[in-house]
Order: C-alpha cells, then structure tokens, then sequence
C-alpha cells in the first residue's frame, strides 16, 4: 500500500513522503486495513523488532491529531527509550495542522528540561512518569484521546509490570475522564497476546514479518547450525583453516568485523564485557583504515572526564578499548560514556560491542550479527538459565534496517545444539503473567492511591474498589474470583492498621494516608518509619543509623553483601553511638556494600579512589546516591508530617525534637547529593566548586563563602586544580549568590 493511498490529510501525506515514506511493509498495511484509524478500535500490534512499529504509532498519531484536539501520550518503560522516541518524533513539529504541533518530553528525570505538559499534543513519558501525573490528577489527564504503550509486554515484569496495568486499568475503564483514550499497545512477539488483545478490548495485529530476514542459529564445535538444521563451518577464514580466536563468540564477531559488518555480544558479567572487548580489540583494530583511527581517537578523548580525579580504571579501560574500534556497555558505566558509546555503535565508529543483558531491553542498537556466549545468567537465586523471551529480545537487535540484508543470532552451545534449537529458537515466549497481586507493597501503593482519587468528593465504597481491580490484567487471568478479593481485603486491613484510611463510611484515606500516598511509598516502610521516628534517640548524631535504616528498606537496591576484603572498612564506620532509635542493631550480614559506598561517598572520596579501592564505580554510585536521597527526603518528609502533628496538639518539646531530626536529616540529604562532608556543603553551593575543588579549598582555609570573598583572585588562582580562570569564575558566581 503506498503513503500516498492513505486516508490521511494531503498535509499529513506530504509530510511523510518528506520524510522518506514511500511505501506501507506488510503489518503496517495490515495494520491500517484493520481499523487504525478509526478512533473507537484499540489495537494491540505484536510483530518482530525492526519491522515498522513505530511507523505505525506515527500514522495513528497523525490520524489523531487531525481529528483531534487532545492530547496523544507515548509511554516506554525506561527513561533513555522515552528520550529516543522523543527525539525520532521531534519531527512532527514541522506540521501545520490548522495549528503548530507541540511535543513535550517527561521521564522523571531531575535534569530534564521542564516543559508545560498542558500545551503539549504529543507528550512522551516513561510508565512512572504517566503514573505520578495519574494519580496526581494533572488537569492535561483529563484530555488524553490516544494512548501508545511501547514495549507492553513488559506488563509481566516483576518490577515495572504493575505500574505499566494500573495505568492502562485506568485509562481502558475509563476512570480517567468521561471518555476512555483509544490505546494501542506495540510489542515483539507475545505468547498469549489474545489474552492481552481481549483484557484490553484490542483488534490484534500479529505478523512474523521482518524488514531485516533474522537467522537464528546454535554455534558447537565449529559447526553452525541454524533453525532450518542446515550445518556450515563457523569461525573460520575463507582461505585458512585455525580458528579466528580461541573464544569462539570473539573468533564470530571478528568474523563479522571482517565482512565490514558490526557485532553485538551479550556477556554474562560485566568483568567479561570488559575482558572480552579488550581481547577483540587487538584484532578488530587490524581491520581499520587511518580515518576510522582518526574518529575512534576522537571519541576515546571524549570519553576520558575533563578532571582526573573523576576518571577510573574503567572509564580508562573504555577510552584504550574505543581506540581499537571496540566498546563495552554496562551498568558500571556513567550516563555520559553510555551516551557515547550508544551513539559510536549507532554511527559505525564502534564495530564491536559486548554489553550485558540489560541493553537488550533498553535502548535500540542493532547490529549485523549478535553472539550469546551462554544462555546461563547470575540472578538472586544464584546461576540459572535465561528466559526464552529475554533471548528473543536479544536475538532481536540482531539486523540494521539501513545497512543489513539480512541478520544473524548465534547461540553458543557447549555439546551438543539440538537441545538449544529446540527449546530456544523453536520456543516461543514464555505467556505473559500479571504480578499485580503477587506483590503486597506494589498492591498497597495502587490501593491507596485508588482510594484517594475515588474519594475526592465522598468515601469510595468496598464494591467500587473491586469493580476498580477486577479490570486489572490480574483479575483478568485469575481462575478463583475469590482470590482478588481475599487479597485487597488483607491490604485494606493493613492499611487501617497502618492508620492510613478509614472505613466508617466508605473508605477514605487519613491525613496521613494523603501524605504517604504523595511520596509514592511502600505504606508498611512509611508505618515502619513512624516507629522509628517515635522512639528515635534524643541528644546523640544518628548518620549512621539513618544510613543504615534506608539500605535494609526493600526499596533500596544493590542489596549486595560486603566482601571480605572490605570488611574492615565496613567495621571502622560501624558506630554504636549513631543508633536512630533504640532498639536498633548493626548486624554485619545487614551491613551491605552499598551503605560502605555511601559512606565514603558522603566523605568526599574521589571516583578514582572508590573504583580504586571498592570497585564501586561511576554508574553504581550514581544509582546509590539517586536511591538513597530519595529515602532520605521520604523519611525527612515523614518526620515533617509527625512534626505538624505535634504543633496542633500543642506538644512542643516533641516540635521541637522532631525538628533537629529533621534538620539532620536534611543536612545529609544534601551530604548524599553532593558527596561531601558537612562542613563543605556550603562551597558545593557555589557553581564551579565540586566535592573535590571544596575539599581542597577546605584545606587551604577557604571554608566559607566570606573566606572567598576576601581572597585576591591571585591567590585563589595559585591553588591546586583552581587557576586563574576557575577562581575568576569563583568570584564572578559569589556576586549572584544570595543567602
């Protein structure tokens, strides 16, 4: 079907053909002639990746917005795919249609440009995002005629899948405004699609179609057998006879190099990721011409932090890796050198990439060939083999639309490959599975706040909240009705027990209730808190308690156990006299890796020093820090509601205590976010002054902002890592400070 041919506006068929759209692929024109732009059908569209999905967003999109004047909401499960999406559909500002299309981009990401929502045509948001503006009940909410839910699948997932129910329960019941948005809901291949396709009343579109053919194949003994049994010889040069490399997934990427084609590899740890990029490199660098070396230097530069207390061993490892046309991507990583590498491999800079699992759901970077080394992964219950659906998510980036003809997975098998074949290539999906009411605190958080936006006028009724849940996917898939209601009635039980919602006469939260429900927390840790609040010890420091308190929460991830070699450390900091309340205890097995890192984090240690001496490194800090300033702002705010609570009864020796709580606890909010000690929090206020520039400052007996004031530029510029232009720039931010 050609672009031309559509039922579109002439504006909106121009700008496509524009924009290099001639021609419909098979599941897009399957797609239209099903309905898709017929805004009463919601549509439920599973095809493989790279075969035109977001093409189809775009053309319900444009249909929409022609007829339209509400809003279209783009929601993906994870912040950089929301800003990828974002960025590709930037492009549709370029049209007119009777008035200048506005897109607005919402992750949730403190950084972000903060953009008016409400003026917004198209907003593009993370699951998290769309949730906290659901239940904060944004006015814009209330004008949303479309709904695009990227990657649905994911609504089986233990962490992230409840968010992404309860939204779609909302907007498909039609809790949220008169009229329920059409929804259309993308994904690769679902096993049990037609139980998604009719809990959400969707035309089902399913095709195999590929713009990109994908070989799938099991690598054994230099023999690649592939899902038709066809057996080649693998891992050898056409005009010899040994092998590439003794590591048969580095001897296939360098394979692929060699055929001026890229390689992704899928490592099992990040240690391999970086082992193996390094190993590959001392080959794949024999393949580049003087120019390539030319830009890989480039970008092995950009990489490398403008100060060298803030490079590790690791970001070193990566700029040396990039040099020789190879890269790896992992967790450990910075968002900067992530950003980097991403956009290298996207740009064919990079020809060989290893990264761990999580890239295969994350941001979208396909290559000609992928190599699994192992179907084996390390989760919490130690070794255990990887799902069929995290392989053919996998296996998925493999082919790139613009370069390949055609792409090619190739599982590593170690024996015999028939087992693989069959249960890996031939298997399909693992069914899609709520886990809505799997999880008690995940059912607690959406109970309360269902029960706070149902009854902003008058209580909610135990009969409204069923009727609420028994539309989730859960209830959908659940045999005993029964079940639901045992489950939300437990909860609703431990909600009045936590003094969180009342049920006199119909249920409605406490005042307590409203506030737990804004901070977006497990009620039980919010009730456990209060606890500690109440018999929290008077006149002592209580850093370390707190500390500890917030790493044991089931919120907190990298619930890692410290080492031996860095017990000692851990057995230095441990301080009795820092209890938060008094019966806590510090029992070493509770001691975990990531409160020693927020220690010497919050002690100014260097980036080098942490990677150098914890193997702690950037992109794990980070997400530490992120972690634990969020707890440490809900447990301040926790304090703050008892405080009030206080002064309208009058008690104001307990006012008065709780607020030197709560002016510790925000001295060391701002501790963790800027990685200092408490005496230079008041240098990190000045821009240009870091947690290292402070600390030296410090030292050099500059410890407040008059010290600096007083000082001659001449003198400032004569200290280490200042100089003349960083202490110009000093003196120039005192002007605009304000105390």
């Amino acid at each position: 079907m050609k672009i031309s041919k559509l039922d579109l506006e002439p504006k909106v068929i121009d700008f496509l053909t524009s924009e290099g759209y001639e021609e419909l692929f098979e599941p897009q024109e399957q797609s239209v002639k099903a309905g898709l732009f017929d805004e009463k059908k919601n549509f439920l569209i599973t095809i493989p990746t790279a075969s035109g999905k977001t093409l189809i967003a775009m053309l319900a999109i444009l249909s929409h917005l022609s007829k339209h004047k509400t809003k279209v909401v783009y929601l993906t499960p994870l912040r950089a795919l929301t800003s990828e999406k974002f960025e590709e559909f930037k492009k549709l500002e370029k049209l007119n249609l009777g008035r200048k299309i506005k897109i607005a981009l919402s992750t949730g990401d403190s950084k972000e440009k903060k953009e008016k929502l409400e003026d917004a045509d198209v907003i593009f948001l993370t699951n998290e995002s769309m949730d906290a503006n659901l239940v904060f009940q944004k006015d814009w909410i209330y004008d949303i005629g479309l709904v695009v839910s990227d990657e649905i699948h994911l609504i089986g997932d233990n962490t992230r899948g409840p968010t992404l129910e309860i939204i779609l329960t909302r907007f498909k019941s039609g809790f949220i405004g008169k009229n329920p948005p059409k929804i259309i809901g993308l994904s690769a291949t679902i096993s049990n699609s037609n139980e998604l396709a009719d809990w959400l009343n969707c035309e089902l579109v399913e095709s195999t179609f590929r713009r990109v053919p994908l070989s799938e194949a099991v690598y054994s003994r230099h023999i690649i057998t592939n899902q038709d049994r066809e057996e080649t010889e693998g891992n050898f040069a056409k005009n010899r006879q040994e092998s590439r490399h003794p590591k048969a997934w580095i001897g296939l990427g360098l394979d692929t190099v060699a055929e001026k084609h890229q390689c992704l590899i899928f490592a099992m740890t990040r240690k391999n990721a970086v082992a193996w990029a390094k190993e590959a490199g001392l080959d794949v660098v024999k393949e580049l011409k003087p120019n390539q070396k030319k830009e890989l230097e480039k970008i092995s530069k950009k990489i490398l932090p403008k100060e060298d207390y803030d490079n590790t061993k690791l970001t070193s490892e990566l700029a040396k890796t990039v040099k020789n046309g190879t890269a790896f991507h992992h967790a450990g990583l910075d968002q900067r050198c992530r950003t980097i590498i991403e956009n290298a491999f996207k740009n064919r800079h990079i020809k060989l990439l290893t990264a761990t699992p999580t890239l295969a759901a994350g941001v979208n970077l396909p290559a000609r060939r992928v190599v699994i080394p192992s179907v084996m992964r390390y989760t919490n219950n130690g070794l255990e083999k990887i799902s069929i659906l995290e392989y053919k998510q996998m296996c998925g980036r493999a082919g790139r639309p613009q370069y390949d003809d055609m792409g090619e997975s190739i599982i590593i098998a170690k024996g015999y490959p028939d087992e693989i074949l069959e249960h890996y290539v031939d298997g399909e999906p693992e069914p899609l599975e709520s886990k809505t009411l799997d999880e008690d605190s995940s059912l607690r958080i959406n109970l309360l706040g269902f029960i706070y936006t149902a009854s902003k006028f008058n209580p909610t009724s135990y009969e409204k909240i069923i009727k609420f849940f028994s539309q989730t996917f859960a209830a959908y898939q659940l045999s005993d009705d029964s079940v639901l209601e045992k489950k939300v009635t437990k909860q609703l039980e431990k909600l009045k027990e936590y003094g969180m919602i009342t049920d006199e006469n119909g249920f409605e939260p406490t005042k307590f209730g409203i506030r737990i429900f804004y901070l977006r927390i497990d009620p039980e840790t919010a009730f456990d808190m209060t606890g500690y609040i109440e018999d929290y010890l008077r006149g002592t420091k209580h850093t370390f308690g707190i500390l500890y308190m917030i790493t044991n929460l089931h919120e907190f991830y990298s619930q890692y156990p410290i080492p031996d070699k860095y017990q000692g450390d851990m057995d230095d900091l441990i301080d009795p006299n820092e209890k938060l309340y008094r019966n806590q205890e510090f029992l070493r097995e509770y001691c975990f890796k990531s409160l020693l890192i927020l220690y010497k984090w919050i002690d100014a240690m260097t980036y080098q020093d942490m990677s150098d001496h914890f193997d702690a490194e950037p992109g794990d800090i980070f997400y530490i820090k992120e972690n634990a300033k969020n707890l440490v702002y809900i447990f301040t705010e926790i304090i703050k509601f008892w405080r009030d609570y206080a002064k309208e009864n009058k008690q104001k020796k307990i006012v008065s205590e709780y607020q030197s709580l709560i002016d510790e606890s925000d001295l060391l909010k701002l501790q963790i976010q800027h990685g200092v000690p408490e005496k230079y929090l008041e240098l990190v206020k000045i821009k240009q002054i870091g947690r290292v520039r402070a600390q030296i400052l410090y030292k050099n007996g500059f410890k407040n902002r008059l010290d600096l004031e007083k000082a001659k530029i001449e003198k400032l510029a004569k200290i280490d890592k200042i100089g003349l232009t960083i202490a110009n720039n000093i003196k120039a931010e005192l002007t605009k400070i304000r105390y």
